[in-house]
């Protein structure tokens, strides 16, 4: 591992005082003798740590990989696929006892829009083969499927088949039952906007879908992306039993300048589900500003930057009580990042869109403006425009649960948290052997796209990892253990 980042927040190493005084006059006009005091005693925002300590990077132990199954027929394949991923514990009962227990859904091949794939992102579900650490993805394991590829949405999310972003938690609550929530983006809302929420049976030949349903008081761009369990003690303590985190990083600060922490619960107290097109009601744990709301880098991730990637997350917990909200993705950590594309002059030459004038094209690290030099359109660049940077990182980043406490209770502001820790996994990445779609993907450290979603066995501690295009086309599965 390249890099390995442990922060500890200056609070933690200070004795603070129980409370404040803050001092205020009262109106009494200035001809009286002597204004009153009021001494108003300010509630302390706790600086405890998490009972039981916080993961660290130095609690993951990498275990290897593996293949996904099938071939490369669309939509029934994985090529192009993997944008959403969900542990299910006891899902392959007759499955060996080599100590990787349960199964995966995976989503296959995306949606295309105008016709071209409407029936993408079909879902199915695998066995995990012991993972092996090799550098040839061919001697890596294969998973099975436990049941092939079904479109359990069909007939919903229409609306929104370009670019699609997605989200998957299977969830067992003793109300609902054994279900697999999900959440539906597109690259830009619609007009009119969509419900973005639902859920399906995890027995996929008979989905029962219900929904959609919106997100109450949130931006649809923050919303619909990744999915992950809450831990049902921490939900009831901290959030009324609201057991579903759900969330999206869009690039360019859309959805807010860094990852986002929804929390929300789509059954009644009988474990009904709402009706279709009901707004469900949420509690914020992590936002950032939006790139709409400021043009500044400010009240933002730290060392935030554009074209970042976050595009999962997890909700660890180990047996000892330590914990950790865990986010995977694409870091931007360029000296330079910029709108446009890729420079054939070499990565740390920026190519802005010159037509793009509403909002800065181009930034140096530390989120000013880039000298005026930089702001032209190079010759000869491919048709792939968006955020670019001069260099990613493929990353985990950590987030103490307290912080996120803090801001449900209104201690905290929801931009305020930071992580504490951050772990650098692009070692253990095939990095696109086949050199497929690299006009798309960028090459070298300009290589985007890497990371997919990732999924949590808590009681085994095993965190799953999807590396995209890692065999072709297909994404593999690499397989870390959370040491307790």
């Amino acid at each position: 591992m390249r890099a390995t980042r442990f922060v500890i927040p200056l609070g933690l190493s200070l004795l603070l005082l129980a409370c404040s005084l803050l001092t205020v006059s009262d109106t009494t006009p200035a001809s009286a003798a002597t204004p009153a005091v009021v001494t108003t005693f300010l509630p302390l925002v706790s600086t405890q740590p998490t009972p039981g300590g916080v993961v660290a990077p130095a609690d993951f132990e990498y275990l290897g990989a593996f293949r996904l199954p099938g071939g490369a027929d669309r939509p029934r394949t994985f090529a192009y696929g993997g944008n959403a991923m969900t542990f299910r514990p006891g899902g392959d009962p007759g499955g060996p006892a080599d100590g990787f227990p349960g199964s995966l859904f995976i989503t296959g091949h995306d949606r295309m829009p105008y016709g071209e794939l409407p029936d993408g992102d079909q879902v199915a579900e695998l066995n995990i083969p012991a993972p092996v650490t090799s550098r040839d993805i061919a001697a890596l394991p294969q998973a099975k499927f436990v049941q092939g590829f079904r479109d359990v949405t069909a007939g919903h999310f229409t609306e929104m088949e370009e670019i699609v972003r997605i989200g998957m938690l299977y969830l067992n609550h003793p109300l609902s039952g054994p279900l697999i929530h999900i959440a539906w983006g597109q690259h830009i809302e619609p007009d009119p906007t969509a419900a973005t929420h639902g859920w399906f049976n995890a027995d996929l030949p008979n989905p029962n879908f219900q929904g959609p349903w919106f997100i109450a008081g949130q931006s649809w761009y923050s919303v619909n992306d990744y999915m992950f369990e809450i831990p049902a003690d921490w939900a009831d303590a901290h959030v009324g039993g609201r057991y579903v985190a759900t969330g999206r990083f869009k690039d360019g600060g859309w959805s807010g300048m860094g990852p986002v922490v929804i929390a929300y619960r789509p059954w009644d107290a009988n474990g009904n589900p709402p009706p279709a097109r009901a707004t469900i009601e949420s509690t914020t744990l992590l936002r950032y500003a939006t790139s709409t709301e400021t043009e500044n880098i400010e009240r933002s991730l730290n060392d935030y930057q554009h074209p970042d990637e976050w595009n999962g997350g997890a909700w660890l917990t180990t047996s000892t009580g330590k914990t950790a909200v865990l986010f995977a993705g694409t870091k931007s950590n360029g000296t330079k990042y910029w709108y446009g594309y890729v420079n054939p002059a070499g990565p740390e030459f920026p190519c802005v869109d010159e037509e793009i004038t509403d909002f800065t094209t181009c930034r140096m690290a530390d989120g000013t403006s880039c000298p005026a030099e930089d702001f032209t359109e190079c010759a000869g660049h491919n048709d792939y425009r968006g955020w670019w940077t001069t260099r990613w990182d493929a990353q985990f980043i950590f987030y103490d649960p307290a912080d996120l406490a803090r801001v449900a209770a209104g201690q905290m502001q929801s931009w305020e948290p930071q992580p504490y820790a951050s772990l650098d996994i692009d070692d253990h990445l095939f990095h696109n052997p086949a050199g497929v779609e690299q006009d798309m993907l960028g090459t070298g450290v300009q290589r985007r796209y890497r990371i997919g979603d990732v999924a949590y066995d808590r009681q085994n501690g095993l965190l799953y990892v999807l590396e995209l295009f890692a065999e072709g086309a297909k994404p593999v599965v690499h397989v870390w253990r959370v040491n307790p």
